[in-house]
């Protein structure tokens, strides 16, 4: 058997990391400003995560969510302490996508509609609730279209009030930042606005924290930045440091039914003690401060270079573009002439995604760099 073929490759295996280092087979050692796609949070192999699922996988790895498990009430407290949602309550799941379909799907049982708005460019995911709310008609299949969608530009407020005027709306989707559309914000005033419509209109807000969450903006969540509070968020990537792990947070306005939503996987015992470790991590040596001081390091750096052409995001989720490489072609220089792992997003721009604990040595290691190109 082989392997279906669906992805584009480098030729490079990382076989161990550290912090935010990988290595391959040879000792070689490369500079992860990438982080598995903004999934390695506390970095590489962290010591106290490493023997959190470790003990936990001695003792009971997995059970279902027929029985009682104290890890997932533990960790709905201490995500709620660091997130500011204490009075939100958790379901967990196993991915992004996942979490957004629930949240689709929760929207439209509490409202009793049938109809979501979204934005251009937006990326929600691959399963099917998730991918019709992605604005690429790329990655979706016929099976996945529908009239259920509608999308407008971001920050458009008025077009936002036009289509929410027109007929009645489960829900609003927006990612904290567009990641994969290349780190596009939405305003604070636009979040603010687009909230005031969700309420005057009936409409959950459900803000897609994904990939903007978990302090990588150098916030817990990136909304926080505007001041609001949505109904739903969903997070992932980096909620647990590379396990599979995902989650919904919802409003305590939003009645929950027996049997409304389920996972087979979601919550598991490994995934809470992984996830666990993560937020104590990420307590003890202050990574959301970190993601801040040292996003803020790397994009006052950045946009000083002469032939850096654009620099958009916060914190330690940075898109940037250079005059006279497309994305592709930086990333391959980078990556083979310097030992350096970064992300892409669209023709042009080179997204940074690493651990919320790159040190600032190592950012500086990047711009120097960058100052030869």
């Amino acid at each position: 058997m082989t392997l279906f073929d669906v992805y584009s490759l480098y030729d490079i295996e990382p076989v161990r990391g550290k912090g935010s280092h990988v290595f391959t087979e040879d000792g070689t050692d490369y500079l992860d400003l990438y982080g598995g796609h903004a999934v390695i949070s506390i970095g590489h192999a962290h010591p106290e995560y490493v023997k959190a699922i470790s003990d936990q996988v001695a003792n009971l790895g997995f059970y279902s969510n027929s029985v009682n498990n104290s890890l997932q009430h533990k960790l709905a407290g201490k995500l709620g302490k660091a997130s500011g949602y204490d009075d939100y309550s958790l379901f967990l799941c196993n991915s992004g996508a996942e979490a957004n379909e629930n949240a689709i799907k929760l929207a439209s049982f509490t409202t009793g509609r049938e109809n979501i708005l979204a934005f251009s460019k937006a990326f929600h995911g691959r399963t099917s609730g998730a991918v019709a709310a992605t604005d690429n008609p790329a990655i979706r299949s016929r099976f996945n279209e529908t009239n259920n969608v509608t999308f407008v530009p971001l920050n458009d407020i008025d077009a936002v009030k036009t289509v929410l005027d027109t007929r009645d709306y489960a829900a609003v989707i927006i990612e904290g930042i567009q990641g994969v559309a290349g780190i596009h914000e939405p305003s604070d005033k636009f979040l603010q606005l687009l909230a005031e419509e969700c309420k005057r209109t009936g409409t959950l807000l459900i803000l897609d924290e994904i990939q903007s969450g978990y302090g990588r903006s150098g916030k817990f969540f990136a909304h926080q930045y505007a001041g609001i509070r949505p109904d739903i968020i969903t997070c992932a990537k980096g909620i647990a440091n590379g396990f599979p792990a995902a989650a919904v947070l919802i409003s305590p306005d939003i009645p929950a039914k027996k049997g409304m939503l389920g996972t087979t996987f979601g919550g598991n015992h490994l995934a809470c003690a992984a996830a666990i470790a993560v937020l104590d991590v990420m307590e003890k040596e202050n990574l959301v401060e970190n993601a801040a001081k040292v996003g803020e390091y790397l994009i006052s750096e950045l946009k000083k270079l002469p032939k850096v052409t654009d620099v958009r995001g916060k914190g330690l989720m940075i898109g940037f573009e250079v005059d006279g490489y497309t994305g592709g072609e930086l990333r391959k220089k980078l990556l083979f002439d310097h030992h350096i792992f970064t992300g892409g997003a669209g023709q042009y721009t080179v997204r940074l995604l690493p651990a919320l604990s790159l040190s600032l040595e190592d950012a500086k290691s990047f711009i120097e760099v960058m100052k030869q190109l």
